[in-house]
């Protein structure tokens, strides 16, 4: 089962590298075949075996050998590994399922901000849409629960985009909230920290290293994305921790 999950995850990241690519420009991502970026050609369904064809190809095109990004087996790469750590935690449930959702929903957003510097809009509730429904059948958050995490999350970075004027973007204060929605309070909350944690401890670095400016922008959804998938998986140890230590 676990390497089905596995093998599940890695097929879903093949659809959601169709998703970073087409949905900042507009295209559908439900129809027509896959083709190159560059010479516009359809691909064979042998191209398009998770991270197996661009390790064949050697990361280039087979028809004008230009090179393929490496954004593609990344994807689905990653897509795979947090399937299977969601499996191995939830076991099958519907739980598992509305995590699987959410966890495809942020792999998504997280690598159209990092090309693109925009979260859009429709993704966000496409999320949104199937954190209620899946919520419903898992019932693991309740109404309140849900309530208060959207306000949390959403809230505080929408209180950071006031104050920094615009250091914040639209798309992560949305995004946060469809987190918050899923996770619900107090796991939000977590959620939410170790985002900033994140995010703040990669700025550093990237400042350090000289890859970016005090100036530059940040894409905040890879954090987001992070500190909600750690806060699913370790937030409630996180919790317990911090009541022991300080209250």
């Amino acid at each position: 089962m676990t390497a089905l999950f596995f093998l599940a995850g890695l097929l879903t990241g093949s659809f959601l590298n169709v998703v970073v690519y087409r949905l900042p420009r507009g295209e559908t991502v439900v129809w027509g075949r896959s083709y190159c970026p560059a010479c516009r050609r359809s691909l064979a369904w042998y191209d398009l075996i998770p991270i197996l064809s661009y390790l064949f190809l050697r990361g280039r095109c087979r028809y004008c050998r230009l090179p393929i990004s490496p954004r593609y087996p990344i994807v689905e790469l990653v897509t795979g590994v947090v399937f299977t750590t969601l499996f191995y935690n939830f076991g099958l449930s519907w739980i598992l399922a509305k995590y699987l959702f959410l966890s495809a929903v942020l792999v998504a957003a997280s690598f159209i901000d990092l090309e693109h510097y925009l979260i859009p809009d429709s993704l966000v509730v496409t999320g949104a849409c199937g954190g209620i429904l899946l919520s419903l059948l898992a019932r693991d958050v309740g109404f309140w629960a849900a309530l208060g995490g959207i306000a949390a999350a959403a809230g505080f970075l929408l209180l950071v985009a006031v104050i920094s004027n615009g250091g914040m973007g639209g798309g992560d204060v949305k995004l946060a909230g469809m987190v918050g929605l899923y996770l619900g309070l107090p796991l939000a909350a977590v959620a939410l920290f170790l985002s900033l944690i994140t995010g703040g401890l990669a700025g550093v670095c990237l400042l350090v290293s000289g890859r970016k400016k005090r100036q530059d922008p940040l894409p905040f959804a890879p954090y987001i994305a992070a500190g909600g998938l750690l806060a699913l998986l370790f937030g409630k140890e996180i919790l317990h921790w911090y009541l022991l230590k300080f209250m």
